[in-house]
């Protein structure tokens, strides 16, 4: 993990250096030096991009990761851009969107301004699904906020699964989960970085893996679902289990076609990436 940081800043420090060459370098002398400085810091900036949205170590969820491709979507929709994301056209959308946020302009996405994304990526993009979708018939009505896109692609996944007679599920004559039935139930779905915070101060135990500070459950993207034993319980006993059930192994076959990838640690953690 502290190599990977390491490695991080060391390559960030290098493309910063990149940048202040190129600018300084081909800004020429006198009238138009502005605009011509600022077509070269985006220039500077799209090459900084074309590695880093493959590239960038940061830490998500308590987990490592790599790069930022996956989240092109819903950075194109916030920057308000249909450019490609290694383009100085793409770098001059997200410098103007980092001063707006109060961060450095540098057209650069690195994970400073990647953590501030998340932060705001699901206010306009959230949906409240129907308390049927959820494993705790209870749950709040603010706890039950899914990312739009993410929740079409679990309906056509659970839809899929109830039609394969093997699992068993049980459903209503509209082809969707019977109340009673428990797999494939939403756990949980988009938690805000204030409720999340309220959840580890109840448990102060549950380690980094089980309440990451940044979790994915900030851009609505992430779904816990039931899939056996206890739902959310990372005892190796209940992990055990959950990956013999058969929803789980059919999730493990069939999940990726409507999008959703796997947490192999959690198994009823999927993300949606499409």
């Amino acid at each position: 993990m502290k190599r990977n940081t390491v490695h991080s800043r060391a390559l960030l420090l290098v493309i910063g250096l990149l940048f202040a060459v190129l600018v300084f370098t081909s800004s020429p002398p006198g009238s138009g030096q502005s605009k011509s400085a600022s077509k070269s810091s985006n220039a500077a900036a799209a090459t900084a991009n074309a590695q880093l949205r493959n590239d960038l170590k940061w830490m998500f969820g308590g987990k490592p990761q790599r790069g930022w491709y996956i989240y092109i979507p819903l950075i194109n929709r916030l920057i308000n851009t249909k450019n490609d994301s290694g383009s100085p056209q793409f770098a001059a959308g997200l410098a103007h969107w980092q001063q707006k946020a109060g961060l450095k302009s540098s057209g650069i996405l690195d994970d400073e301004t990647l953590y501030a994304m998340i932060k705001v990526w699901p206010a306009d993009q959230l949906l409240t699904a129907p308390i049927s979708d959820f494993y705790d018939p209870t749950r709040a009505e603010e706890l039950r906020r899914v990312e739009h896109k993410t929740y079409a692609a679990y309906k056509r996944m659970v839809a899929a699964a109830v039609a394969d007679s093997s699992l068993g599920l049980a459903h209503n004559s509209h082809g969707e989960l019977a109340p009673a039935e428990k797999y494939l139930k939403v756990i949980s779905a988009f938690r805000s970085p204030e409720y999340q915070e309220k959840l580890r101060r109840e448990s102060p135990n549950s380690g980094p893996a089980g309440l990451a500070v940044n979790s994915p459950h900030f851009t609505g993207r992430a779904l816990d679902v039931y899939v056996g034993g206890e739902p959310v319980d990372t005892r190796d006993s209940n992990r055990a289990l959950q990956v013999q059930t058969r929803v789980y192994q059919w999730l493990v076959r069939n999940a990726e076609r409507y999008g959703f990838r796997p947490y192999c640690y959690e198994p009823w953690h999927w993300e949606y990436v499409k």
